[in-house]
């Protein structure tokens, strides 16, 4: 069977320079982006359960964009004043810039690193191991972002602003794809409560993160590759490495 549709469990790149655009053109085959899971927000009833004082922090972390937009919601409806003097440390350059919707953007404040990765983040965040930690986050942790906290040398704490839930289909949208890639162990809850007699069949599957290729081999499914490796440290590297083995064994 010829790979001709592949569904990326994630949002569309703002960039047309994405890996995933040059691999599609290679090999000839048609990408969606469609998140299998959405986010949604917590009251400010909520959050004050959690018995976090934001003011008490010196310094917020930020791994994705609308974890800005939650923070700054829930510091609205709390009539939280942000003091100029607060660090922002986020996980990618995107993310720093996305600041400017809500604050003066001045480097002294605001920290990034380029790659995207968690770890890299702390080695920059253990240069300002003084800082009193605060990371929004949602009600499902990510794995590299525990583990690499976990061997930080600062105080970290952790707040719960928003929810991850499953983006379900609609009844006549359609689900023809010869591969699937997902991103995390809730990607796969929602495919098996979006589509509960799934049949896995020819449908390649490719995964990102262990506990995600776990939650796949739990529901019986599958595996047909994965990432990070010492060989493929990206998804899109996994994906390229697939399709060039698999072209040249289906040209067989």
């Amino acid at each position: 069977m010829k790979i001709k549709k592949i569904l990326v469990s994630q949002p569309q790149p703002t960039s047309e320079k994405s890996p995933y655009f040059d691999i599609s053109e290679k090999y000839g085959f048609k990408i969606d982006f469609r998140q299998m899971i959405k986010v949604e927000p917590i009251s400010s009833k909520e959050f004050r359960t959690q018995r976090i004082s934001i003011l008490s922090y010196s310094a917020i972390i930020f791994n994705a964009r609308h974890g800005i937009d939650h923070f700054f919601r829930i510091c609205e409806d709390l009539r939280i004043t942000i003091p100029e003097t607060m660090k922002y440390f986020c996980v990618t350059e995107s993310v720093a810039v996305y600041l400017q919707h809500y604050i003066h953007f001045r480097k002294r404040k605001v920290f990034y690193v380029n790659t995207g990765k968690m770890a890299d983040l702390v080695t920059l965040m253990n240069k300002h191991a003084a800082e009193k930690y605060l990371l929004i986050t949602s009600d499902v942790q990510n794995e590299e972002t525990q583990s690499a906290l976990e061997k930080s040398k600062f105080v970290c704490d952790k707040a719960v602003m928003y929810r991850t839930v499953s983006n379900d289909f609609a009844p006549n949208e359609e689900f023809n794809y010869d591969m699937l890639l997902f991103f995390s162990p809730l990607g796969i809850a929602a495919l098996k409560k979006n589509f509960p007699n799934f049949e896995q069949g020819d449908i390649k599957i490719g995964c990102f993160g262990a506990t995600t290729c776990q939650a796949v081999k739990d529901l019986g499914l599958r595996l047909d590759f994965h990432a990070p490796t010492p060989e493929a440290p990206s998804m899109t590297k996994a994906l390229e490495d697939y399709m060039k083995e698999y072209v040249k064994n289906y040209k067989k």
